[in-house]
Parts: C-alpha cells; sequence; structure tokens
C-alpha cells in the first residue's frame, strides 16, 4: 500500500469515525478537523463515503456530494437534499453514459478558514462514461486541489489547508438547509480532462503543454544560431 494510500486510508478512517459517532443534541466544545468530506445520496440521506473518490464508481442515476466543514462527533453533511430530478432532470439521456448528479457545498462561513469566504451550494449533472469514479466526476466540475492523495480544495476553495485539526471547536447542533443553485450540465468531454493539481504526484498523463514550449525554445534558439553561422561565413 501507498503512503498516499494509506494517508487517505487513515483520513477516512478517523473521519468516518468522528462522522458515525454519537449524534449530540445540543452545540458542544469538541477537537475535530477540518477538511472536505465525500458523501453518497442513499434511502433519502447523505452517508459518508468509507472510500475514496478514486476508488468508488457510482451508478447512472446516483447523486454524489462534497462538503466543507468542521466535524466532530456530528455528521456534516452537504446541507441540500441529494434531489436527482431537481439536477438532471432536464438532461436527457444518452446512449452508453451515465447521468451522475453532485451536489457541491462549501459550507458556512463559520467553517470557514480565516480570511476565506465558502460560495453557494452548487448542484450540477455530470454526463459521462459508465466508468467515471468520483474523482473525475467532481473534476469534470470544478478544478481540484489535491494534496498526499487527499482531496483539499474545491473551485479554489479554500486555497490553503487540509486536513487541519482544530481544537476545542463549536458545531451546531444543525445546519439551516440551502437552497442549489443549480448549474449547466457539464458533458464527458470534460470528465476526461480533470482539471487537478498536486503537489506530490506527477499527475497521470504527460505536461504536453511544458514539453511544446521547450521544444519551440529549442527550435527557436537553434534557427537563430544557424542564421548567425551563415552570417559570419558569408564574411
Amino acid at each position: 500500500m501507498t503512503a498516499h494510500r494509506t494517508v487517505r486510508l487513515v483520513l477516512a478512517t478517523l473521519a468516518g469515525l468522528l462522522l458515525a459517532g454519537t449524534v449530540a443534541t445540543t452545540a458542544q466544545a469538541e477537537d475535530g478537523y477540518r477538511f472536505w468530506g465525500y458523501y453518497q445520496w442513499s434511502s433519502g440521506q447523505w452517508a459518508f463515503s468509507q472510500k475514496g473518490a478514486d476508488a468508488v464508481v457510482p451508478a447512472d442515476g446516483a447523486v454524489e456530494g462534497w462538503r466543507y466543514a468542521v466535524g466532530g462527533a456530528k455528521p456534516r453533511v452537504p446541507r441540500a437534499a441529494g434531489d436527482f430530478e431537481a439536477i438532471c432532470g432536464k438532461t436527457p439521456a444518452e446512449t452508453g453514459k451515465k447521468r451522475v448528479a453532485l451536489v457541491v457545498d462549501p459550507g458556512t462561513p463559520e467553517d470557514a478558514v480565516s480570511g476565506e469566504t465558502p460560495g453557494q451550494a452548487t448542484g450540477t449533472c455530470v454526463v459521462t462514461d459508465t466508468q467515471a469514479n468520483g474523482a473525475k466526476i467532481l473534476a469534470a466540475v470544478a478544478p481540484v486541489r489535491i494534496e498526499k492523495g487527499l482531496t483539499c480544495g474545491i473551485a479554489g476553495y479554500p486555497a490553503k489547508g487540509c486536513g487541519d485539526q482544530v481544537k476545542s471547536i463549536q458545531v451546531p447542533a444543525t445546519d439551516a438547509p440551502v437552497t442549489l443553485q443549480i448549474g449547466a450540465a457539464v458533458g464527458s468531454t470534460a470528465v476526461t480532462s480533470p482539471a487537478s493539481s498536486s503537489s506530490d504526484d506527477g499527475g497521470d498523463g504527460a505536461p504536453w503543454s511544458g514539453i511544446i514550449i521547450a521544444a519551440v525554445v529549442v527550435l527557436a534558439l537553434a534557427g537563430g544560431g544557424l542564421a548567425l553561422n551563415r552570417r559570419r561565413t558569408a564574411k
């Protein structure tokens, strides 16, 4: 097992224990973590995923959820219901593809890193190939910041930090529900080229843009040297 998978498994297990623990009925002080939680909508409610997004392959009609929050013993699930019809109802099904509704909830100002402001919770219908996993579905909708194999930022939020421990947190007994901002459906072409970044991994593909730029520079320098040599020879 790689170090990245070990870190991800440890955090997922820890978060699962925290989120699956006894739910407080009133706000109380405790220690917790500030992170993006990954969920699936099941049986009319959000369930914390026991696997990483790269190990989950949602079925057609599934609803995926992400919520940024300071988590302790109480689950901090997305504040909007996973309504597939509301998110994907106007997007026609395609042969050989699947539709997955994605809910991204940046959370509340109280959960935010100092100096940052969370955006509005969004719902997006992703149309992709049937084998696309949760990580590719998320990357189809927004840039993803990944560190040590963990999802640390979505659409630039937060700009820093990843699974940071927070002392003496105050977790509310309930979160007020929010209305999703439903965006335009995203096609499968976006899923095949996720806009992700990682400070530790090289990525799945070659850095073609950098290679092309370097090649152009080399050719330009070579051409300039050849021209200079010809002028000197002519003299």
